[in-house]
């Protein structure tokens, strides 16, 4: 292949050549959470559990999601993008392995936990992956369809692996996953050997045992915890992405006891979640033809065409105040037409506004965390994707009860209602966004560094998540001094 001196210098092909098997394995990684839910039944018979017992097949995998990438991340600073890919989603293959010949609960619970460690990659990775090939100010269509398959993966994992659980057992639905995740790492990995690392080696570390050791807890242990406990920013995204993501894995058993009113069986559920991927599936759509156009104008009108690392971050977010409302409406839709006697494609409809809205919200709060922090954004985003995640693990352990207890209408209705308390937040981005940027010593420095007037744009080249450079590393550090004292 020719040599380039960066990642960014490839044609377009070939980034997008890279990126497109990276995205099937994002797929897969989703597909690993929700593929049990349509066969949990057959596994609570196999084993005798109770349900909620049986919902830890999915919560814990979600959870090793949540902590993986603390400990992934670092890893591509000292061995490049490729080898954690390879590795990491191979070792994944074992664990499914494992699972689908899992001799009882213990050994099962071991391998879901084990298997979301390592699928966790593409979350670690695959947005710095990005940042490498493209300039800040043009990674909004690579970022749209990385956010789609991470938010499609659990509604589309679902339809599709109903349709082996409706006739065949649990374990034939690892075998499965097993199977496809197997010819999804055989693409990536010759993918990422023939057209080569996308992180340049000078950026990356010299690889010490106490330098990976000190990387590793300070990623764990303080500076995601950090940005949580202080910066608004990083609170509001937090607080969204948690709460989407918790009803996002909450829906894989209220849909199924919603539509059971129906008398759907098991793959008839798997369709019904076939309006929530058409509702995903638009969003990119509307993302690129129209959110993405109004946000290159508002960078053009701010600092010109020719500025390739210029961001307006409150530009991120005009489509996502159209989606806060319609979340509500689309959960009290959805509730208040769950009844047998109203047609089953009624509340399928609000499914699909419900998906359109989940997947605007989830990829204009990303986008705003990575453009506001820049070299910080690691961080930041480890912190929205741990509570993203526990709260994804966390939701569908009461779903049952919830629903049960409160009626399938008032359920979802609580829901509805919370969401209508989330509802300022992107507001509260969209008007107030560059007031709270300029309020942290983190995004106000990103900001001074990238701004038109300035002409140093070296820190906006490295700001994107897990760039690194010496410089910049010296950067952070007197910043998180400064901020701790």
């Amino acid at each position: 292949m020719t040599r380039y001196e960066s990642a960014r210098d490839w044609p377009t092909w070939r980034k997008w050549a890279l990126l497109v098997p990276i995205y099937l394995i994002d797929l897969s990684v989703s597909w690993g959470a929700s593929c049990f839910s349509p066969a949990q039944k057959k596994f609570q018979k196999d084993f005798g559990t109770s349900a909620e017992v049986t919902t830890l097949g999915l919560s814990l995998y979600v959870l090793g999601l949540a902590l993986g990438p603390m400990f992934l991340a670092p890893l591509s600073e000292y061995f490049g993008r490729s080898p954690v890919y390879i590795v990491s989603y191979g070792t994944l293959l074992a664990w499914l392995l494992g699972t689908a010949l899992a001799p009882n609960l213990g050994a099962f619970l071991v391998f879901r936990v084990l298997g979301g460690l390592t699928a966790s990659c593409t979350i670690a990775n695959l947005g710095g992956t990005i940042a490498d090939l493209f300039p800040r100010r043009h990674t909004g269509k690579a970022m749209a369809w990385f956010l789609w398959a991470a938010t499609c993966g659990s509604p589309l994992g679902y339809f599709l692996f109903s349709t082996i659980a409706q006739s065949r057992g649990w374990r034939d639905v690892f075998w499965a996953l097993l199977g496809i995740a197997g010819g999804f790492w055989l693409l990536m990995s010759a993918t990422l050997l023939i057209l080569g690392e996308t992180r340049p080696k000078e950026m990356r570390k010299e690889l010490t045992a106490s330098n990976l050791a000190r990387d590793l807890l300070q990623r764990t242990m303080t500076r995601p915890f950090r940005f949580l406990s202080t910066e608004p920013i990083v609170m509001f995204a937090a607080a969204y992405n948690g709460f989407l993501y918790g009803i996002s894995f909450l829906f894989n058993d209220a849909l199924s006891l919603v539509f059971s009113q129906h008398r759907f069986n098991t793959l008839e559920t798997g369709l019904a979640f076939l309006g929530i991927v058409v509702g995903i599936s638009i969003g990119p759509l509307t993302h690129i033809l129209f959110q993405e156009r109004f946000f290159q104008r508002r960078v053009a009108a701010v600092a010109g065409p020719a500025d390739q690392h210029a961001v307006v971050p409150e530009a991120r977010v005009r489509t996502a105040m159209i989606a806060a409302v319609t979340l509500p409406i689309s959960l009290f839709w959805f509730a208040w037409t769950s009844l047998p006697s109203v047609h089953w494609i009624v509340p399928i409809l609000a499914c699909v506004l419900w998906g359109w809205s989940f997947y605007t919200l989830i990829l204009a709060t990303y986008e705003f965390v990575v453009d506001s922090y820049g070299i910080w954004s690691a961080s930041a985003l480890a912190g929205v994707g741990l509570v993203r995640n526990l709260c994804g693990a966390g939701f569908p352990l009461f779903a049952n009860q919830m629903y049960h207890r409160l009626g399938y209408e008032w359920a979802t209705s609580l829901l509805a209602f919370l969401a209508i308390l989330l509802l300022p937040i992107t507001f509260v981005l969209y008007f107030k966004g560059e007031k709270l940027r300029m309020k942290s010593p983190f995004a106000a420095s990103i900001s001074r560094d990238a701004s038109p007037s300035s002409g140093e744009n070296a820190a906006a080249d490295v700001e994107q998540p897990l760039e690194y450079t010496p410089e910049a590393e010296e950067k952070k550090n007197k910043m998180m001094k400064s901020s701790s004292s």
